[in-house]
């Protein structure tokens, strides 16, 4: 696919030794020369820097992140991509063939300023797919409702347009998901829309930051009346 502008993936380390270059790799046979990897690391104490440096691929541009948990460590990474179509990538996850196809295409023929495709999920230690679509997990699509009520937007499968990098920053620290808060902000100024691709091997082990339980009552229905005053109000808060 010709295309006369740059991407941009945005992804937050910490950590990550173990899967980063794996990860990285899936990801660069996908870009141009042009495109860019903005990595934001919230100070790693092992060898995940050593790790990424080694793959001297002019294309990765690492940033130091605020060290002020994982939404702002995604917030800066963004804050610096320079991208029409950012991109959203974890440390220990790998992208399918033609993902970056398949999600610009879909950009082009929605005219949206977000898409979110399919993951399967596997386990980190057996590799056996454990989860075979996540959007039946979760019950994907669209709607700025069902997504406050039951979030259905996961970072790793979501890319958006960068003109909307202004409503989306700043992220406020008082919510519970960045991914979540992305999705329905480009909802509220345009649509997004979810393609069945599954085009993330998602993976699932002892150290990933999001979770699949549920939180307790009282607990989910504070996050979701935060959550709803924020996006009444945008990213001015």
């Amino acid at each position: 696919m010709k295309r006369d502008y740059f991407i941009s993936v945005a992804m937050a380390t910490f950590n990550g030794e173990k899967y980063i270059k794996e990860q990285l790799e899936s990801i660069l046979c996908q870009l141009t020369k042009e495109d860019e990897i903005i990595i934001s690391d919230d100070g790693s104490k092992d060898n995940t820097i050593k790790i990424i440096k080694s793959l001297k691929d002019k294309r990765i541009k690492i940033i130091n992140g605020p060290q002020n948990g994982v939404k702002q460590n995604f917030a800066n990474a963004i804050s610096s991509c320079n991208g029409k179509y950012i991109f959203l990538a974890d440390q220990d996850d790998i992208w399918k063939d033609k993902k970056v196809e398949k999600v610009l295409h879909a950009f082009e023929k929605e005219k949206c300023l977000c898409v979110v495709h399919d993951a399967k999920v596997f386990d980190s230690d057996s590799n056996e797919i454990i989860m075979d679509s996540f959007y039946e997990f979760r019950n994907s699509k669209s709607g700025i409702i069902k997504n406050i009520i039951k979030n259905s937007y996961i970072g790793c499968c979501m890319a958006f347009d960068s003109c909307i990098k202004n409503k989306i920053l700043p992220i406020p620290n008082d919510i519970e998901m960045h991914d979540q808060w992305i999705g329905i902000m480009c909802e509220k100024y345009g649509k997004s829309i979810f393609i069945n691709d599954k085009l993330v091997l998602y993976r699932r082990h002892g150290n990933n930051v999001s979770d699949m339980k549920h939180y307790p009552l009282m607990k989910m229905v504070m996050n979701r009346l935060i959550f709803i005053i924020k996006i009444m109000k945008g990213a001015d808060y």
